[in-house]
């Protein structure tokens, strides 16, 4: 069988689509703190505080949190409940009057 030219750019077109929307999706989970017996949603908004705990103590931002050795997982969620989500935004403070 032989497909005509605008239906393999039609089929192409769809297919490429739906491989790009694969690209963009991301997962989320729920990260258990044991030392603060909470969970996290490990989102956008925490892996902002995970790149930061990261560059403030000259670790690799982009290494996946759950390979961290439980030591510099411990650190982590010691520095994170230091800088709670009031802290999310350097200059928030400004923007209230």
């Amino acid at each position: 069988m032989r497909l005509n030219p605008l239906r393999a750019l039609l089929l192409a077109g769809a297919l490429s689509s739906s491989l790009a929307g694969l690209a963009c999706e991301h997962h989320y989970y729920r990260a258990y703190d044991p030392y603060y017996t909470d969970y996290h949603q490990w989102n956008h908004d925490e892996v902002v505080y995970y790149q930061r705990w990261a560059d403030e103590t000259h670790r690799d931002r982009h290494r996946d949190f759950r390979k961290l050795c439980t030591e510099e997982q411990k650190e982590y969620w010691t520095w994170r409940h230091n800088h709670g989500d009031h802290d999310h935004d350097g200059d928030h403070d400004r923007d209230r009057h």
